[in-house]
């Protein structure tokens, strides 16, 4: 009797026993974990009073007797979240540059400096940074030519981490541009047997640590890098009467200088049943003033600090390029504008020479520094492709330039040559007839009246930002004797 009742205390005790483990483990299932947030996120101060947890890199640290102030950063944004914690948290790994991952609530700031801050209950130093040895300092505002130094470190610098997100919200508002108004994104090939330019400067591609018989291709035919998607954008406008593309383009031009680059993005749009100019000129000037203003809306504090500390005075020249439309010009009309100028140019200015960077960048401030259309240049300056305007009494090219403050030439378009025979005679002219008789099929079969134009991605960065150099507008600029990542 007596065995068996203690056996029976045994099995109740047991049992409690094993409910409050069950319980126990309920609770701390259920209790609720840190909440991760973005910094962008959490300055928002939606998540007030909550337990959340951020990740990112030390911009800054301050330590005094009885509390350490931190900020924090991790790219979603151009402000820093301020970390409020105990001494006792302190690290010496805690340095400027060093990834972090904080723990604790969020609260609302007594300072008018930022909205809210996180009283911290646990600072992990994930990865340390060596400050002696890290190229930026905390206390030093560097200069682009010091930053460009070091492609691999630049991104963690305000300016370049703000020159991303612009870009990226820019690469955005292209696309939700051209989708809007029904056109159609094509995949245009980086690898190709054109010329679309006819310069020449290409970089030709062949397969590496393979020894090939001469005079034998991989592709059966030389192949290069792409100039331009244009001529697969006609293709495609044969089917489709709006067509972009978006995407790297390559130039082999032996040049350092700070507006050339190897490899730039362009942005090119084809549309069909298109026969003047205007069509082309309300395109691009739609393009440029909607994206431009998606990005002063989206990038605000990003703009500003262009504006700001590296541009001063931009933002006006921007604001009135929106507000005002762009002038029109033809190329004589230019060229007798910068011959009555007192102006002593560099290069000629004679009617049939093209315009030089010097020469648009005059015709833009005397057009009252806002952008200025330039069309029907010399038929002989402008590529195969273009069309001919037979009705002028001068030999010119439905093709048109757009020219804009800072930058010079950002966009250039042409009607296309839809007429088979001029289309035939002037390949057969320049001996690239057999060449392009598959360019000469679009024309033979359903083909409409067309034009189109590319824009520069990162010139059209340089015009909204005020940007002097090329290389400062694009992750990792490629250009001569430079490929160091």
């Amino acid at each position: 009797m007596f065995n068996a009742a203690i056996k029976a205390v045994d099995v109740v005790l047991n049992v409690s026993l094993s409910r409050r483990t069950v319980l126990c483990s309920i609770r701390h299932y259920c209790k609720k974990s840190p909440k991760k947030l973005r910094v962008s996120e959490a300055l928002e101060g939606s998540d007030v009073g909550s337990n959340i947890t951020v990740e990112g890199w030390v911009r800054s640290v301050r330590s005094q007797k009885d509390n350490l102030f931190v900020h924090v950063n991790d790219g979603s944004c151009l402000q820093p979240l301020q970390i409020v914690a105990s001494s006792e948290l302190n690290d010496a790994l805690l340095t400027f540059g060093s990834a972090v991952e904080v723990t604790g609530c969020l609260k609302q700031s007594p300072s008018r400096k930022q909205p809210v801050e996180l009283l911290a209950d646990r600072i992990n130093v994930v990865g340390g940074c060596d400050t002696l040895e890290f190229p930026f300092k905390i206390k030093e505002r560097h200069g682009l030519d010091y930053v460009r130094q070091y492609p691999h470190m630049r991104c963690r610098t305000n300016v370049f981490s703000s020159m991303m997100r612009i870009r990226s919200a820019a690469s955005a508002a292209i696309h939700s541009h051209f989708t809007e108004r029904g056109f159609i994104q094509i995949h245009t090939p980086v690898i190709t047997s054109n010329d679309c330019e006819g310069a020449g400067e290409l970089f030709q591609v062949e397969p590496s640590g393979q020894t090939t018989e001469p005079d034998k291709n991989f592709f059966s035919v030389p192949a290069f890098l792409t100039v331009s998607g244009q001529l697969h954008l006609e293709v495609m406008s044969g089917a489709f009467s709006r067509v972009y593309t978006f995407g790297p383009t390559f130039r082999a031009e032996n040049s350092q200088s700070r507006r050339h680059l190897a490899e730039f993005y362009m942005v090119e749009a084809e549309l069909a049943f298109t026969q003047s100019l205007e069509d082309l000129t309300k395109v691009m000037e739609d393009l440029f003033r909607s994206v431009t203003e998606q990005v002063l809306d989206r990038c605000s504090e990003d703009v500003d600090l262009f504006h700001q500390r590296v541009s001063p005075g931009h933002r006006a020249v921007v604001e009135a390029m929106l507000k005002k439309s762009f002038t029109v010009i033809s190329y004589t009309e230019a060229i007798d504008i910068l011959n009555r100028s007192s102006h002593n140019f560099v290069f000629p200015t004679t009617w049939g020479c093209d315009l030089q960077t010097e020469h648009e960048k005059f015709l833009v401030k005397h057009c009252g520094n806002l952008p200025v259309f330039v069309t029907d240049y010399p038929y002989d300056l402008k590529p195969f492709y273009a069309r001919d305007n037979t009705d002028h009494p001068l030999h010119t090219a439905a093709a048109v330039d757009l020219l804009v403050p800072g930058v010079g030439e950002l966009c250039g378009g042409s009607l296309r040559e839809d007429r088979l025979d001029l289309l035939t005679a002037r390949l057969a002219q320049a001996g690239m007839e057999d060449t392009y008789d598959w360019y000469l099929d679009l024309r033979r079969f359903g083909s409409a009246p067309h034009g189109g134009f590319g824009m520069g991605f990162e010139r059209y960065l340089q015009c909204i930002l005020g940007v002097d150099n090329i290389k400062d507008v694009i992750p990792f600029p490629r250009f001569s004797h430079s490929c160091q990542l």
